[in-house]
């Protein structure tokens, strides 16, 4: 009779186990397939969706003046934001993405696709439908994706610091009330404004490791009471007072 109840409350003890343990692995799958899954390891050499989706993510990570091409070709360029990713995060840094990087990936976004700090929302406080922008809304609001990526790895440089946003995607109408530039990054959703600390100078020099080729701080004109990161095809830096 005993060792049947032992027998019994072992059974027990281990479904209990089991349902504990299928329970956490159901929750973590659905946490990565919220937003997106990889099914396969991504290597130099590789192509399609999957590693476009793994180029937004690993876009704040290109070194020093560089940009990614997000073009779903798993090239020398992506191999080395890869590299960098994996080492800012304390994982083996041999450029190939596999499970231990995707599950970093996937710790770092949100349902929406966002990273961990950031929103849709502080990056478009124009308008909530993106558009009136220099292009179509769908454009907008997937350019502002990229460069909140660009910023969770600039945050994570800084040490986690917090970044505050004063603006972001601009309609025309929106860009033209504030007296932005005509032809801004803001009407792409490529711009951001930052405010608050770590100080300007801090954020912009930092800013020249993350994928961002248009930085203006200290010392630009108008540009003394934010810093001002963007995305474009040529290079633009200058903050004079911070020595850029």
């Amino acid at each position: 009779m005993l060792r049947r109840h032992i027998r019994t409350l072992l059974s027990l003890v281990m479904l209990a186990s089991f349902i504990s343990v299928g329970t956490a692995m159901t929750a973590g799958s659905a946490q990565a397939a919220s937003c997106y899954t990889w099914n396969r390891t991504l290597r130099e050499g590789t192509s399609g969706e999957d590693v476009r989706q793994l180029q937004i993510r690993v876009a704040g990570y290109p070194g020093y003046g560089g940009v990614i091409s997000i073009d779903g070709q798993y090239g020398p360029a992506t191999k080395a934001a890869v590299t960098r990713f994996q080492s800012a995060y304390g994982l083996s840094a041999d450029g190939i993405a596999g499970p231990n990087t995707f599950s970093k990936i996937y710790g770092l976004q949100k349902a929406d696709c966002t990273p961990a700090h950031f929103t849709y929302a502080e990056m478009n406080r124009c308008n909530s439908d993106w558009s009136g922008g220099a292009v179509s809304a769908a454009a907008a609001k997937a350019n502002a994706l990229q460069q909140m990526w660009k910023l969770e790895a600039l945050r994570h440089a800084l040490g986690d610091a917090p970044l505050s946003t004063s603006s972001g995607f601009r309609s025309y109408s929106c860009n033209s009330a504030v007296g932005g530039a005509s032809n801004s990054n803001h009407l792409y959703g490529r711009g951001i404004d930052l405010i608050g600390s770590p100080s300007y100078c801090t954020i912009v020099k930092q800013a020249r490791y993350h994928g961002f080729n248009e930085i203006l701080g200290p010392g630009y004109p108008n540009h003394s009471t934010h810093a001002h990161l963007g995305s474009q095809s040529g290079r633009f830096w200058s903050a004079s007072q911070c020595g850029i």
